[in-house]
């Protein structure tokens, strides 16, 4: 019997897992599918998304434009356009992409433990649900965790050599995100020049010149409508030529090597890989050849393109990783095993509610539900004081814009870019009635005020540190009348 024979799998299977999956997300998230929009859902991806499920604009015109394709956008406006526009729908639609995404990853976990003992895919899929880059990423409109639905799924269909299939995915790929275009060329690269590749499957690999059209399609249409092929010039300074500054580009490296191998646990399914490495000739054949490979120039990719140096931009990759963890347990013994396995999965868990005693951004883990519900207390004190209200991003948004779940209708409002002594300094001519001040970064030991620090900070970043409510209080001679505090973020209101 050829060893490459799979077995037909029922579509009710399929269906069956997917509904798994699709269950525990949404029931594990119940309690937020009505939080308000968070950080750049507010200044990015629900703003486009409603200029097109209202004008059918493809083109934002409620915020900047940029090269971001209009999949995300698409996907948020049918949705809408079938159930009617709110948060809870959107968090739904997000979920259940999230769970397609699942689904692929205990798919690919198959195809890649094929010749390993046990299960190990069940592992996997455990380790990617209850990981708090996942968990908290899955409710969110943005556009990395569908990227990471696509890709995984594009992996998947080639590494089982359906490269017609996987090349129209990549094409879904490119246009829920541009940096997906790394993926259908690596693709194109291991058909092309494979060894012991017959010249008709070496032309398969023109079919994923596919994604590369559809991309162009849109860049030039972005060229069209605004003049610029990424949408704005800021834009393409910010995510294109900053991010290639040699001291730039090695810290986003290293922040993902971190995040990768050692954070949230990681580090005990790196002791287990390494160990794994040369004990299982599996995790050394052709098709994790191909899976380590996609790793690695996506991580090169998104190290070298984005001004913001994001996590969540690691998504695609998770799946491949946890996958490499749960299958390089197969080479522990049985008690070294579970306890290893019960040891990482604790550290993913508690991961979600802990964070780490650096600064890093609250969407990684459940932090952003603290940011999001202290945004809205502040939001109704806001409201029900009348006058002249000042603050930052995405503060600001939430009291500019209804949509956005904080305020039933807009006030009058003065935005500042953020609270460093220079913005505030304006703030003496425009004499606003009241301020939000709050935590922007989340930094309990100062790490940020380290001088070393503070100056590569300012030469590589332009940083400057921002002042707390008192101080800003004192420079504008007012007074700090709340204070409410959530997991370790507060947010201050102050008065005239």
């Amino acid at each position: 019997m050829d060893s490459d024979r799979r077995a037909p799998v029922r579509l009710r299977s399929y269906l069956l897992s997917f509904g798994l999956i699709a269950s525990f997300l949404i029931l594990s998230h119940a309690p937020l599918l009505r939080l308000p929009f968070f950080w750049d859902e507010v200044g990015q991806f629900i703003p486009a998304s409603l200029d097109l499920f209202r004008t059918g604009g493809w083109i934002p015109f409620s915020t900047v434009p940029n090269v971001h394709p209009p999949g995300l956008m698409a996907y948020l406006a049918a949705c809408w356009s079938i159930f009617g526009f709110s948060i809870a729908v959107t968090r739904v639609a997000m979920l259940l992409m999230a769970a397609a995404g699942a689904l692929a990853t205990f798919l690919l976990g198959i195809e890649l433990s094929r010749g390993a003992t046990g299960a190990p895919a069940f592992a996997a899929l455990a380790m990617f649900c209850l990981s708090p880059l996942f968990f908290a990423q899955s409710m969110l409109a943005q556009l990395d965790m569908p990227a990471m639905c696509f890709s995984t799924t594009a992996l998947l269909l080639f590494l089982q050599s359906r490269w017609r299939a996987s090349a129209i995915v990549c094409a879904v790929l490119v246009l829920i995100k541009e940096t997906g275009i790394v993926v259908p060329a690596l693709f194109g690269f291991w058909l092309l020049l494979g060894r012991g590749r017959s010249w008709a499957e070496r032309r398969n690999a023109f079919w994923f010149v596919l994604p590369l059209a559809v991309l162009l399609f849109w860049l030039a249409f972005l060229r069209y409508s605004t003049g610029h092929w990424f949408g704005n010039p800021e834009f393409t300074a910010y995510n294109l030529r900053e991010p290639l500054q040699p001291g730039r580009f090695l810290v986003a490296l290293a922040r993902r090597a971190y995040y990768l191998f050692l954070s949230s646990g990681h580090f005990i399914g790196t002791i287990a890989l390494i160990w794994a490495l040369r004990r299982m000739p599996l995790l050394r054949d052709r098709p994790w050849q191909i899976a380590a490979s996609f790793v690695l120039i996506h991580v090169l990719a998104v190290s070298a393109l984005g001004g913001a140096v994001l996590e969540r931009y690691l998504l695609p990759v998770l799946p491949v990783l946890y996958i490499a963890f749960a299958v390089s347990l197969r080479a522990l013994l049985p008690r070294t095993r579970q306890l290893t396995l019960a040891g990482l999965l604790i550290c993913l868990i508690a991961a979600n509610f802990v964070n780490p005693p650096y600064p890093f951004p609250f969407e990684n883990n459940l932090a952003f539900v603290s940011f999001v519900q202290l945004e809205k207390t502040a939001a109704a004190a806001v409201e029900f004081r009348p006058g002249l209200a000042a603050t930052a991003f995405p503060m600001a948004n939430a009291l500019r814009n209804p949509d956005f779940g904080f305020v039933p209708a807009p006030g009058k409002l003065i935005t500042i870019a953020d609270f460093t002594a220079p913005e505030i300094e304006k703030l003496k001519t425009q004499a606003p009635d009241m301020i939000v001040v709050f935590n922007r970064v989340w930094d309990p030991f100062h790490f940020l005020n380290h001088p070393t620090v503070r100056i590569f900070l300012a030469r590589e970043y332009g940083y400057q540190p921002e002042m707390n409510p008192d101080s800003i209080a004192r420079k504008l001679s007012m007074t700090v009348a709340r204070r409410w505090s959530r997991g370790g973020l507060s947010f201050a209101l102050l008065t005239r």
